[in-house]
């Protein structure tokens, strides 16, 4: 068998959680293998909508496997709180929840350094979540950091302490007294107390050498969806760097988020929204800073699912995701969001950049480090609702326009279409 990635085209908040929750049927075991709270995905299920940030999308079916990979960074105490709001929504985690040995930690006082990072860039700031994300990944790297499977160890008190004095005295170097601030409006006294316990709880988790249990599935004739957070654009390699999270968000993260070789690598399903969304600092070229711009972030209701901050909107840029689309080696499209441009009279597709007079088709590391003019192709809205409609062939046909317009340019077919939030509102062809 082979492993399924679903990953984000774009910057992130493309709507991958509702998708994979849509697929887990098809498979045995649903694995996220990169990045952490940061992420935030969206479900809509039956009406009621939950918000996951480091649980994989599949774990509200009961009789699938989803495993925290090593890849996957976790903050225990926000951890807890996701699992406690899965119990009270009538799931249990217990059942179906695996977490690797090999996922890294992230501690109270990376949280604080994400802080003092930020704020000592002052106006050039990254935009981070503020999660702890960078410094972890960065003592992942560095070779300091602490992993679950560091939690069982009988010292564990003792490498913590001693990571933690290593971060205080970073801290003290940024003159940021720590015990001063608040994190998640909590002295960080109270927050470090929180974190233990949730450890303890996390204890009593089944903790598991993930690369091994992947790859003996796999040899079993099972199926593994492998489910990526963030977005192509915000690869720390590929993606808008400096404004870029601090992991491979690619497919290639997938081989070394879970410890499967290349060769194990099957479908890539590719997911987009009908237009661009952003949140934090960063280029964006096709943003509006118009009425057509705010209101796509209201009919989408473009708000972060971890931050609540206001996503930037812009028009769908064809030059990025062809660009994605070759670094992933998309085999299938997803394409969200189609709903939210409805009652659009005309819709705008960026086909390229002007750049120095020149019209430029590639995103090169030129067109993301500098200012460009987008090149737009005006097309017609469908001007119609999609509530209630189950096929492709029910589609308004200047939506179906639409659709091959994208196919036709990045040479991929659209397989999957979402018509409205809900895990029913989704067009499968």
């Amino acid at each position: 068998m082979k492993v399924d990635v679903l990953l984000g085209l774009q910057w992130g908040d493309e709507g991958k959680g509702k998708i994979v929750d849509v697929l887990t049927p098809q498979y045995d075991i649903i694995a996220r293998f990169q990045g952490g709270p940061n992420a935030g995905h969206t479900l809509q299920i039956e009406g009621d909508k939950h918000v996951l940030h480091t649980i994989p999308s599949g774990i509200f079916h009961p009789e699938k496997i989803n495993i925290i990979g090593n890849g996957v960074i976790a903050d225990p105490f926000i951890l807890s709180i996701e699992l406690a709001k899965l119990v009270a929504k009538g799931v249990n985690p217990r059942v179906n929840l695996r977490i690797s040995k090999r996922a890294h930690l992230i501690l109270p006082t990376h949280r604080m350094l994400d802080a003092a990072y930020e704020q000592a860039m002052g106006t050039a700031k990254i935009g981070s979540t503020l999660k702890g994300i960078g410094p972890c990944y960065t003592d992942k790297t560095a070779r300091y950091g602490l992993r679950f499977g560091d939690i069982l160890a009988p010292d564990f008190r003792e490498k913590y302490n001693a990571l933690k004095q290593r971060h205080q005295n970073i801290l003290a170097s940024y003159h940021f007294d720590f015990r001063s601030q608040l994190i998640d409006k909590m002295p960080f006294d109270e927050y470090e107390k929180n974190w233990f316990a949730a450890v303890d709880e996390l204890k009593t988790f089944p903790l598991i050498d993930s690369e091994l249990y992947i790859n003996k599935a796999l040899a079993e004739g099972k199926s593994v969806l492998a489910e990526g957070a963030q977005g192509s654009l915000l690869d720390v390699d590929f993606g808008s760097y400096p404004y870029v999270t601090s992991s491979n968000t690619i497919t290639a993260g997938v081989c070394s988020g879970l410890g499967i070789p290349p060769s194990a690598v099957g479908k890539v399903f590719g997911v987009f929204k009908a237009y661009c969304t952003r949140v934090g600092s960063g280029p964006f070229p096709t943003e509006l800073f118009d009425a057509i711009g705010e209101k796509i972030r209201a009919n989408g209701k473009e708000f972060g699912a971890t931050t609540g901050r206001p996503r930037r909107c812009g028009w769908l840029d064809l030059p990025a995701l062809r660009y994605a689309i070759m670094l992933n080696g998309v085999t299938d499209l997803v394409m969200m969001k189609s709903d939210v441009m409805n009652d659009f009279e005309t819709i705008n597709i960026c086909t390229g950049y002007e750049v120095n007079g020149e019209n430029v088709q590639d995103l090169t590391y030129e067109t993301l480090s500098n200012p460009v003019t987008p090149l737009y192709n005006t097309m017609p809205g469908w001007k119609q609702s999609l509530a209630g409609i189950g096929s492709y062939e029910q589609l308004p046909e200047k939506l179906k326009i639409y659709t091959r317009y994208i196919e036709d340019a990045v040479g991929i077919p659209v397989k999957i279409l979402s018509s409205g939030p809900g895990r029913e509102e989704t067009v499968q062809r």
